[in-house]
């Protein structure tokens, strides 16, 4: 619950039993809820129980639990104000390793995806996004000054001599390869934390990932003498590939996201809504006006 005080047993405790849950599920494949008519009665249901379980990967900044063992971050704060506006005052958090969070979702262990969770065609096959809370562009850790100059992968790939480092699965390192980095070039690196070690023991000039990431471990490294670059939409054959993060819902429940998306709308025209994720490395260049349907037809990253 929003005011719900874990000790690290319980959450421990939690995640075994939800990654546990989300193993058995490939010999599940079978399961599926059943399907509720005229947009589902989900919100109603809520409202009625006074809460509901969000599922998050306890991966920060988005939903994880902190030193006083109470959920926070960008994705958990939004909900609780969300949630609280649409008449259900209490979150329940419901940990789960990130990729169980839509096999958790479509078996019933929780009610909605609340981990930042990036809209791309092929979630969008499966669940129900709301409208991004915020758009993912990218950035490069550098040495402060930036003394290359770069500011896109463009610069990257103007200066043959550049090292980029990129983070081992992340989008960025597709992003790069495909705007024509070489891949010569590139050193691969674990963690956000790794690539920030690397740009500052001069391995590589610069590491690129979502402009979030970097706010967050820069953040936590205040001694180290870098720098976040400007943030930016990688361009792909000249055309810009853009993402976003946001909630997900079971497909037929349209109604909830109906709501939901009145309320976030109402706080992006506030300004409430940057208020609330200020706190956690989120600036202007990460507002959006991005929508899910325009997300959910784009051409798969």
């Amino acid at each position: 619950m929003s005011g719900q005080r874990w000790t690290r047993r319980d959450f421990l405790r939690w995640s075994s039993t939800v990654v546990m849950a989300g193993a058995g599920l490939s010999a599940c494949s079978r399961v599926h809820l059943e399907d509720e008519p005229n947009g589902g009665t989900l919100l109603d249901r809520l409202r009625d129980a006074g809460e509901v379980r969000i599922g998050f990967a306890n991966e920060a900044p988005y939903s994880f639990i902190d030193d006083n063992a109470e959920i926070t971050g960008e994705a958990a704060e939004l909900a609780k104000v969300i949630f609280r506006r649409l008449g259900v005052p209490e979150v329940r958090p419901i940990p789960s390793e990130f990729g169980s969070l839509i096999p958790g979702l479509k078996v019933g262990l929780f009610d909605v995806i609340g981990a930042g969770m990036f809209v791309t065609p092929v979630r969008c096959a499966e669940v129900l996004f709301t409208n991004p809370d915020y758009e993912a562009k990218t950035a490069f850790l550098v040495p402060e000054g930036n003394p290359k100059g770069l500011r896109s992968y463009a610069d990257v790939i103007a200066n043959p001599d550049v090292r980029l480092g990129t983070m081992i699965g992340a989008a960025e390192q597709l992003d790069a390869l495909d705007s024509g980095v070489d891949e010569a070039s590139m050193t691969s690196y674990p963690d956000a934390l790794s690539g920030l070690e690397a740009v500052a023991a001069g391995r590589v000039d610069a590491f690129s990932l979502t402009r979030i990431s970097l706010n967050d471990v820069l953040g936590k490294n205040p001694g180290a003498p870098l720098e976040i670059t400007e943030a930016f939409v990688p361009e792909i054959d000249g055309v810009p590939r853009r993402t976003g993060g946001a909630f997900g819902f079971l497909k037929d429940q349209q109604n909830i996201v109906d709501a939901f998306n009145t309320e976030l709308e109402a706080l992006k025209s506030s300004g409430e809504l940057l208020e609330i994720v200020r706190p956690f490395g989120f600036t202007e260049a990460e507002m959006t006006d991005l929508t899910a349907a325009e997300l959910c037809r784009a051409p798969a990253a």
